[in-house]
């Protein structure tokens, strides 16, 4: 039987990209998300070229029962799990002294909650295959990002999470990878919340300068086969990460300087 892959969030962006390249690398794929038309959308777009198996569930990251039907449902149907690929996040854009609170748990709860509810409740099966944890971070999970603090808390609290579960796990061969994608063009932006927690609507980059969420899951999909515990992409991210450990304060700068020139950035 072919393998079997989790992908949350897998409704746009690069959940979307991971489903569809992965039922090119012949895997047999749950998909999870909120929006079940567009899951269905995404079904029917596979099965126009693959005769992957494909399982779709409805639901949120954020509710942990959800999280076990999702894992239940994947065990029913297939039997078994080889990778787990926690994509599922949502952003924000708004100064810490102007944000409500309630936008920073909704980060932490989908963000970081998310991939803790269906790490725990798939961990037992991944174990038993010797699978694949995969946490889609951010640099703004190695680097604190100024408007968006409860985007980096929640992706420092994920990344902190799997780098423990990794050692945790050195003897029982299970791999977990935390991948790093940087700027990329999704929908992400467009859904990033406000101060007051209302989808902005709009994005401040130019996304077809962005690299593809298609590149994004090709290297995510290669790092996962390759069984790498990191994955950053883009030169910039990757400056910012090397920068970061030579000269914190040097970084601080680049990336105040950065965020304050974007189109109707919060510091103007």
């Amino acid at each position: 039987m072919s393998k079997v892959a989790i992908i949350t969030g897998a409704s746009s962006g690069i959940g979307r990209a991971l489903a569809i390249q992965g039922a090119k690398n012949g895997y047999s794929l749950s998909l999870f998300a909120r929006n079940i038309a567009a899951l269905n959308e995404l079904k029917a777009e596979i099965q126009q070229f693959s005769n992957a198996n494909i399982l779709i569930t409805q639901g949120d990251v954020s509710v942990q029962n959800d999280c076990l039907s999702l894992i239940n449902n994947t065990i029913q149907e297939f039997g078994k799990i080889d990778f787990l690929i926690n994509n599922a996040g949502i952003s924000m854009r708004s100064l810490f002294k102007d944000v409500d609170l309630n936008v920073i748990e909704s980060l932490m709860n989908t963000n970081f909650w998310g991939t803790v509810y269906c790490t725990k409740y798939a961990l037992p099966y991944l174990l038993e295959s010797k699978g694949s944890v995969v946490g889609v971070s951010s640099i703004a999970g190695f680097k604190g990002l100024p408007a968006r603090t409860g985007y980096s808390a929640s992706k420092f609290a994920m990344q902190g999470f799997l780098e423990s579960l990794r050692v945790e796990n050195l003897k029982t061969g299970l791999h977990v990878l935390i991948a790093c994608p940087g700027y990329t063009a999704s929908n992400i932006r467009n859904t990033a919340l406000n101060d007051k927690g209302q989808q902005q609507g709009d994005t401040p980059l130019d996304e077809s300068k962005l690299m593809s969420a298609e590149v994004v899951a090709f290297e995510i999909w290669k790092a996962i086969e390759n069984r790498k515990s990191y994955l950053i992409l883009t030169l910039q991210g990757k400056m910012a990460v090397f920068l970061n450990k030579i000269s914190s304060k040097l970084t601080d700068i680049l990336t105040y300087n950065v965020i304050k020139n974007e189109p109707n950035s919060p510091f103007t």
